[in-house]
């Protein structure tokens, strides 16, 4: 193959996978055409693209890229990409797989080799528990405003209690005032009628 052949399938490649930052990296192992474009298709109806390199090709672009995807240039090699989050991109990926082998006593069509997350190399179950981008947010905003909400809470809750404990002296102080009255007047009440009698 001459260099500028080779040259032209690297900006190929490097066109293809673009700005992306997560990949799945899987090893088709006994998968034949109709499984292949079932998969592909499941894979594209979700956003997702699938691309079978060459792995000296795709280690060199990921090298150039500063990504790391650890030891899994070989075999041969399919990279799915694409997706709104890694969390997206796994589970859709790992259900994909899982669907593609309908038979449980038959091998597997796909093997997972890796994830790539932003460059680093994760296991695939790792990848399906990452955060996406909101629930990341929604997590540092609540770690960020849980201590003003405690803090507010403890203020208010101090203050519920006071005004508990003025309002209930309060209500004391008025149910006596009305009693000790009543109370004068029955012993003038009774006075009067012992002379009688």
């Amino acid at each position: 193959m001459s260099k500028k052949i080779k040259a032209l399938e690297l900006t190929a490649l490097r066109d293809s996978l673009g700005a992306a930052k997560d990949y799945v990296i899987l090893e088709p192992v006994k998968c034949d055409a109709a499984a292949d474009y079932e998969f592909r298709r499941t894979l594209r109806d979700k956003k997702i693209r699938v691309l079978m390199v060459k792995n000296s090709y795709a280690k060199k672009v990921f090298g150039e890229l500063k990504m790391n995807a650890g030891d899994v240039w070989s075999s041969t090699t399919l990279l799915c990409f694409g997706g709104a989050s890694m969390k997206e991109l796994s589970n859709t990926v790992d259900t994909a797989v899982k669907a593609s082998k309908k038979d449980a006593k038959a091998a597997e069509k796909y093997k997972v080799k890796t994830a790539v997350s932003d460059g680093s190399p994760v296991t695939l179950e790792v990848a399906k528990k990452m955060p996406t981008r909101e629930e990341a947010i929604g997590n540092v905003l609540g770690c960020v405003l849980a201590p003003g909400a405690n803090l507010a809470a403890a203020i208010l809750g101090a203050g519920a209690t006071i005004m508990a404990v003025v309002k209930t002296i309060e209500t004391n102080a008025e149910k006596a005032a009305t009693d000790v009255p009543a109370a004068a007047e029955a012993p003038a009440a009774g006075g009067d009628a012992a002379p009688a009698a």
